[in-house]
């Protein structure tokens, strides 16, 4: 763990990075401690030296922070109500409420809710959920079977035997219904 350090004439000043762990870990902190000595005084000249510009400007003002920018988002249900998903440029995910299908057992570190839903990131592999939220929520719009909402490379489809998402890039994806889920 890389300690964070700063100082200042004549004071003492902590730098505390602190990390939390993931998967039972403890916390660990690490604190660095560095004193610094008053620098010598300095003499200021009381009239500044000849050809010295000594107009007053205005203070400047910091450079304007860009904006973020708004991520593209959609969200439905299929026409059911047994499946919610959520799509952004980032990431396309299905939870699904009532299913006949077991997940697997969860994969160690996972300490949340596993198996409700599927989820495949954009440039990566498709897999189950470790999360303490939901994709499911009764105020998205219905998205009727037959269409898809494109975002960003991620296409998800609504049909009558569940829902389909996949990375149009690079074919990976997944499917979810009450039935079965496949990961591809």
């Amino acid at each position: 763990m890389k300690a964070i350090s700063s100082a200042l004439p004549g004071v003492m000043v902590a730098g505390l990075l602190a990390a939390c762990g993931t998967g039972g870990a403890e916390t660990q902190t690490e604190t660095v401690v560095r004193t610094v000595r008053d620098p010598p005084a300095m003499t200021v000249p009381s009239e500044p030296p000849a050809g010295t510009d000594t107009t007053e400007r205005p203070p400047r003002e910091p450079a304007p922070r860009p904006r973020p920018e708004t991520a593209d988002l959609d969200s439905f249900s299929s026409p059911s109500g047994n499946i919610g998903c959520v799509v952004t440029p980032i990431a396309a995910r299905c939870d699904i409420r009532e299913r006949d299908w077991a997940p697997p057992p969860p994969p160690p570190g996972c300490e949340l809710d596993y198996g409700q839903g599927l989820e495949v990131p954009a440039g990566g592999a498709a897999d189950l959920v470790c999360a303490g939220d939901t994709a499911l929520d009764p105020q998205h719009r219905v998205l009727s079977y037959g269409d898809e909402v494109e975002v960003g490379l991620l296409t998800c489809a609504s049909a009558e035997d569940g829902v389909t998402c996949r990375d149009r890039e690079t074919g990976r994806g997944f499917f979810i219904a009450r039935e079965r889920y496949e990961l591809f």
